[in-house]
């Protein structure tokens, strides 16, 4: 590709802020894309065309990962972290890109436009997953075991096929993670596009509301997301660059063993405090009541 060519190879490393502009630039280009090449169904193909444009990016970026390993002496747990910290803060930003892309897009297109494009991710909407179904099923008790593990089991499957998939592919994750993000962003946006509808307040200030309340459980299980991709794509990479059976190749093993472990910690932490919105935050059930009742009434 040429774009990747524009700028300095660890210049995300260097400014991970900059992956926030990528995130938001490339899904532009994506919908863009997939909006005049594939205007009948340009949801996932825009999904697609997004993960595309990221992949040399990602694949620059575990590459200097790989070179910074090669040239140390004795892998240290304390190293790698701190390298894998790196990695998951240049995720963060590149899914924030995304995820305010779908959601402005969602919340500022027309109906019809944003129902074609964003068809694949707004079905999710009334799906297993989404919140407003989770608030009418939750009970009146101070925790819901049934909604946590309704939860965990859902963002478990996630974060396995992001460890799979990084495994099998090195890089190929980041369409999990792309996906999740234009899931989320249309969500939240559409969610506070037919709650302003019904209650006549601004949906950019019922937006940021739901971000505020969202966002520690959101963040929470992309980084497992983030971690879960980081362990399959470092081992995957291991298992090639390392001398098989060798003690370097079973302490990087170990290691990113270990980071699949916290992965799976932050997926809990993210579903306990899930939990706890979706049953005890009152301005957030309200807005999600507020959204169905008038998608129910625009149908």
């Amino acid at each position: 590709m040429v774009l990747e060519h524009l700028f300095p190879e660890d210049w995300l490393e260097r400014k991970g802020r900059y992956a926030f502009i990528l995130g938001v630039v490339y899904s532009l280009i994506g919908l863009l894309i997939a909006s005049v090449l594939f205007p009948g169904d340009p949801a996932l193909v825009a999904v697609a065309f997004t993960a595309m444009l990221l992949l040399p990016e990602m694949y620059k970026i575990f590459s200097i990962e790989e070179r910074k390993e090669s040239v140390e002496n004795r892998v240290s747990i304390g190293s790698l972290w701190r390298d894998d910290v790196e990695v998951v803060r240049i995720y963060i930003f590149l899914f924030l890109g995304i995820l305010l892309v779908y959601s402005v897009g969602t919340i500022v297109l027309p109906d019809l436009q944003s129902n074609s494009l964003f068809r694949e991710q707004l079905e999710i909407r009334f799906g297993q997953g989404f919140a407003g179904n989770a608030v009418s099923q939750s009970s009146d008790s101070f925790f819901s075991t049934d909604l946590f593990i309704s939860l965990l089991s859902n963002n478990f499957l996630v974060l396995m096929a992001c460890f799979i998939l990084a495994l099998l592919t090195g890089d190929g994750a980041i369409f999990l993670i792309t996906w999740n993000a234009s899931v989320w962003g249309s969500i939240f946006g559409i969610t506070a596009k037919n709650a302003a509808l019904f209650s006549g307040q601004h949906p950019l200030w019922l937006f940021g509301i739901i971000m505020l309340v969202v966002f520690p459980h959101m963040i929470l299980e992309a980084i497992s997301y983030f971690l879960a991709a980081i362990s399959g794509s470092v081992v995957s990479k291991d298992v090639i660059l390392e001398k098989f059976a060798s003690d370097r190749f079973f302490e990087v093993f170990s290691f990113n063993l270990y980071l699949l472990i916290f992965a799976l910690v932050f997926l809990v932490l993210g579903a306990l405090v899930e939990t706890f919105v979706l049953e005890h935050v009152g301005i957030y059930q309200e807005i999600i009541q507020m959204s169905l009742q008038a998608g129910s009434a625009l149908l």
